[in-house]
């Protein structure tokens, strides 16, 4: 799938973005949203000339915009040479394909730029292989805007034929690699529950980072791990998940997972794309919720990080606020106004390591136990229960022998209630065992 802004070429494309205005956004969100596009654009590799919103109490269902304004936006880009227009929301395929008539060059929107994005990003087979996936999925019920110069002909009689078979053939070649792409990444998956359950026998607990795009995650992530992960000022600089041990000063051995930054509006079907790569986050023991203190958005961030963590079935997970770039401030109230929203939160500076000494300490008394002792009874019926138990604990013993089915598990703490009916026994002391009441 070629890119939809490309830097491999000189020329750099003249972009103009459109924001809309209605009733559950304010003036100043728009703004924001659009500055936000306007970083997005920027490392796509194009060169933004303008914008332009308008403010609806609706989008427009033809043309997203009023068609009045379209007009307007047009006569400017032509004016400006634009090559490529940007609209802040997801357009649908009829929208596309009408705004394109209008502007009389490419308009895309901002699920085609993210994925753009992501697809010059990706480096290994893995994230190549997400990034097509969801490029596909957004491409299909578009296809037929491709095929534009067939619906500007009459059609009727003499006009059914090679067009349409060639639509349909389209269709299905990208439907065919859509299920070839989801049985690869399926296999993505298996792989990478193995290297968990190699990790669970090691009892080595997972931290996966998290956070805005651009909050200094991977800076984070190098300072504490000594990895070389691409750090940049740009968005989603990091795409490709790496995961490296870290000692803590307690001596315990941990994971250290660095994940893709997360945005608002981002793209459900990226979100599904990723899930493959984001499984670090849904089975990680601990989040470290890495926060741009020095951005002036630093609520609607966080705010949009837990949406995507919601979306991921991750929300309510042990998180520990990571309150970054604290180097950009002299008065330390900023960090503290945060710090008691966030009591167990800590202020760091990826990039000169203050804050570190805390930070350690911290991730040790969050991980702290790794794993209860656990003797369990689970009617045989509960095949459910089972298959979970074994999902996310280390199953030591097991015997489905009788009446119910026992089994001696390491569990995470925070999955004891979970578990609590079936637990007969747990751990005291030095592996010591008392019958649960």
């Amino acid at each position: 799938m070629k890119a939809l802004i490309s830097t491999a070429t000189k020329k750099t494309e003249r972009v103009f973005l459109v924001g809309l205005e209605f009733k559950t956004r304010t003036a100043w969100e728009v703004q924001d949203s659009l500055d936000e596009l306007n970083q997005l654009a920027a490392t796509a590799g194009g060169e933004v000339i303008g914008t332009g919103t308008q403010k609806l109490e609706a989008p427009v269902s033809a043309t997203f915009i009023g068609t009045g304004k379209a007009d307007e936006f047009a006569s400017r880009c032509r004016s400006e040479n634009v090559d490529t227009v940007i609209f802040d929301d997801e357009l649908s395929p009829a929208q596309s394909r009408n705004l394109e008539r209008v502007f009389d060059c490419k308009v895309l929107d901002r699920t085609s730029l993210i994925l753009d994005i992501f697809a010059q990003r990706a480096r290994t087979r893995e994230g190549k292989l997400q990034i097509e996936l969801a490029q596909l999925q957004h491409l299909l019920p578009r296809l037929t805007r491709f095929w534009g110069h067939l619906s500007r002909q009459k059609g009727g009689i003499g006009m059914r034929g090679d067009g349409e078979t060639q639509l349909e053939t389209d269709r299905r070649r990208v439907q065919d690699r859509i299920s070839k792409i989801a049985g690869e990444l399926e296999i993505v998956r298996r792989q990478r529950a193995t290297q968990r359950h190699g990790r669970q026998r090691n009892l080595w607990p997972l931290a996966s980072i998290v956070g805005y795009t651009n909050a200094g995650k991977s800076t984070l992530f190098n300072a504490l791990t000594g990895a070389e992960v691409l750090a940049e000022d740009k968005l989603f600089a990091t795409l490709d998940p790496t995961t490296r041990r870290l000692r803590l000063p307690t001596n315990q051995n941990v994971l250290i997972s660095d994940t893709v930054g997360f945005i608002r509006k981002l793209p459900h079907r990226l979100v599904e794309a990723f899930k493959a790569t984001l499984e670090e986050v849904v089975q990680a023991e601990l989040l470290l919720h890495v926060v741009d203190l020095s951005h002036e958005q630093a609520d609607e961030q966080i705010a949009a990080v837990n949406t995507v963590l919601d979306e991921l079935g991750a929300a309510g997970k042990p998180t520990l606020m990571v309150f970054n770039k604290t180097d950009r401030f002299e008065n330390g109230e900023l960090l503290k106004k945060y710090l008691d929203r966030f009591p167990n939160g800590v202020g760091v500076s990826a990039k000169t390591g203050d804050g570190f000494p805390a930070l350690l300490a911290e991730l040790g008394t969050s991980l702290r136990p790794v794993r209860e002792f656990v003797e369990l009874t689970v009617p045989h019926h509960a095949t459910a229960v089972i298959a979970r138990l074994h999902e996310v604990a280390q199953v030591v013993e097991r015997d489905y022998e009788g009446d119910q089915a026992r089994f001696k598990a390491r569990i995470p703490p925070y999955l004891h209630a979970e578990f609590a009916s079936y637990i007969v026994a747990e751990s005291v002391g030095n592996g010591e065992q008392q019958v649960s009441g």
